[in-house]
């Protein structure tokens, strides 16, 4: 015979007992690729790596994150994250090829000029992205690797820091530096493509 304890004071205990919170799953790794290769993508190509071998560095960065997935802990922010796997694949792809710094002036061909609408405004955008580019040559992998995480990725500098496995102080100290940095290569490279235009310095 099943005996059931109504009595008042069980009945607080089990409402006192915690309720069991869902367990939040680790991301797929299929899923991961599909949503994030893009996201991938342009980071390797902003963290130095040629148009020409892309395909290849992305998807060394995707074994690296299917070797790494058992360690992501869940509930942190996954792009972080896979920045932090992409900047040491690429910073090893550099070693191992060394890697010099180049003039990536003809790296990204121009649309030309079409009657399109838009027609002109895309190869402006094109030309700036390419200014930016090359800005960011001027920067060495460890300031990069933060300017671009917070000023195009806008991600906050406590993620940064977890992401490249630093302290805070020294996260910040190479925003500081690569913000200078950048500005001063992006004036020079400005300066120049007025002088080849023959406008104003």
């Amino acid at each position: 015979m099943t005996i059931v304890d109504a009595s008042p004071q069980s009945s607080r205990s089990k409402a006192m007992q915690p309720e069991p919170q869902p367990s939040v799953a680790r991301p797929d790794l299929r899923d991961l690729f599909r949503e994030q290769y893009g996201y991938v993508r342009a980071t390797a190509r902003r963290l130095g790596i040629r148009e020409r071998e892309l395909p290849d560095l992305v998807h060394d960065v995707f074994v690296a994150v299917h070797r790494k997935l058992p360690e992501f802990e869940p509930g942190r922010s996954v792009r972080p994250w896979l920045f932090g796997i992409t900047f040491r694949v690429v910073v090893g792809h550099k070693r191992r090829f060394a890697y010099r710094r180049e003039d990536l002036s003809g790296e990204e061909e121009h649309e030309h000029a079409d009657d399109a609408p838009g027609a002109d405004q895309r190869i402006e955008d094109e030309e700036r992205r390419r200014m930016v580019h090359e800005a960011l040559e001027a920067l060495d992998d460890d300031k990069r690797a933060v300017f671009v995480l917070h000023e195009i990725d806008e991600v906050p500098m406590k993620e940064i820091a977890a992401a490249l496995d630093v302290n805070t102080n020294t996260a910040y100290s190479r925003l500081r530096l690569g913000r200078e940095e950048f500005r001063r290569a992006l004036s020079r490279i400005v300066a120049r493509a007025r002088r080849v235009e023959g406008g104003p310095p």
